[in-house]
């Protein structure tokens, strides 16, 4: 039987979304699905190399961003790119950076990107995943 598939579009490069993301795709990882994700223009910004690891974004609640990011301390909740990275670990994760948001964010090739991403590609891409997919979520 093949794997169940899910579709992640990320278009928000905020902690508290792509915190989000990191635990539905711990979900999905728990579940052996197979998942693309599509990082699109903010979430772009994030996987920048020089920006991943900053905790200034906060889309929603924005006054309470010190006690978001302090409950994730007291939770000891890995960072999102842990927690990204744990799940391509177990299960088949495929991160492709859409090439106009790098663009935007002058990340011209992957190395510009962490380590995480797997390739930069057109939106095509992710209109044929999203098609395909069993699920398909955008944060």
């Amino acid at each position: 039987m093949e794997n169940k598939k899910l579709c992640l579009a990320l278009f928000s490069g905020s902690v508290d979304k792509l915190t989000a993301a990191g635990v539905i795709l711990g979900g999905a990882a728990a579940e052996d699905m197979d998942v693309d994700i599509f990082v699109l223009l903010q979430a772009a910004f994030a996987f920048k190399k020089e920006n991943a690891m900053t905790n200034e974004r906060v889309a929603e609640i924005t006054d309470k961003k010190d006690e978001f990011l302090a409950s994730l301390r007291q939770l000891e909740a890995p960072h999102w790119t842990e927690a990204f990275r744990t799940a391509k670990e177990m299960t088949n994760v495929k991160i492709h950076i859409c090439g106009f948001a790098g663009k935007v964010w002058k990340g011209y090739k992957l190395d510009d990107f962490i380590d995480l991403a797997d390739d930069i590609c057109g939106i095509g891409e992710y209109m044929t995943c999203a098609e395909e997919a069993d699920v398909n979520l955008f944060i």
